[in-house]
Formats: structure tokens, sequence, C-alpha cells
């Protein structure tokens, strides 16, 4: 997946947010202007073409204020519509400067 594609998937007001989405972030009390905030200057860190229904990808940003934000995003294709499917603040004992996940020992 492509970051602009995504973007502009955003930008078009063509998104859905699951459930799973809504409650993530408000645990984590991420406003949806955070979580897009996040993504529009945001970076694309993880790939996941072979996802179903649809292709995804996780994207690390951060919020206005600096906080860092994963979110994982899929697409569709055939109606150019991206759904947020989680977001999470990032656990730095996972995560290396936020993009690449630690190994397990």
């Amino acid at each position: 997946m492509d970051i602009e594609t995504l973007r502009g998937a955003i930008q078009s007001g063509r998104i859905r947010i699951s459930d799973h989405a809504d409650e993530e972030a408000a645990a984590d009390r991420f406003t949806l202007d955070d979580i897009l905030h996040s993504v529009g200057q945001g970076e694309l860190i993880e790939d996941y073409p072979a996802d179903s229904p649809y292709p995804s990808c996780l994207v690390y940003g951060t919020t206005p204020n600096d906080l860092p934000v994963h979110s994982v995003w899929a697409y569709n294709e055939t109606n150019s519509w991206c759904v947020l499917i989680t977001v999470y603040r990032p656990d730095p004992n996972l995560w290396i400067d936020w993009r690449q996940r630690r190994s397990e020992s």
C-alpha cells in the first residue's frame, strides 16, 4: 500500500472506523483528529499486502502534541475507501524509535 493513497482516501472523506479502533482510541485518549494528523505527517512502517479481506499497513506518526501513534489501515481498491482497523500508543519496550520492532529474546 502507498501512504499517499491512504492520505487521499482520508482527505476525500472515504474512511470508516472499526468499533475496535474506536474503543482503542478512547482507551489511549486519542481523538480522530490526533489519528488523522498522525497519518498526515506519518510514515508507513509495515505493509501487509496479503491481509484479508483487504491489504493493510501499519502507520507511525505523532499527534499534534508529539505523542507517538501506531494505526493499522486497510484499503479497499474497488471503492477507494480506507478502514481504520486499530490504533494504539506503541510500547517503547517493543519498538525501536517507534519504527522497528525489537527482536524477541
